[in-house]
């Protein structure tokens, strides 16, 4: 597995950028930071019940449902 980059990895890479594309980067991340937040306190207030995912189907399953079909025209 790949070791995760830390902010130290990326200070050099920051510092090439144009100082227009250093603030967008700090408000992207800032949003991403929001966004994720966000996204917690909804699973906070409505957590992920036991059966909204069925454990009969593999997750493959889901993606292979209605493609029978597809190419049998021919």
């Amino acid at each position: 597995m790949a070791q995760p980059l830390t902010a130290d990895d990326l200070l050099p890479l920051v510092a090439k950028l144009t100082h227009e594309e250093q603030v967008r980067l700090a408000q992207l991340a800032l949003r991403a930071a929001r966004d994720a937040t966000q996204d917690a306190a909804a699973y906070r207030r409505m957590p992920v019940r036991p059966d909204e995912f069925s454990q009969d189907d593999g997750g493959l399953a889901w993606d292979g449902e209605g493609w029978e079909t597809v190419g049998a025209s021919r």
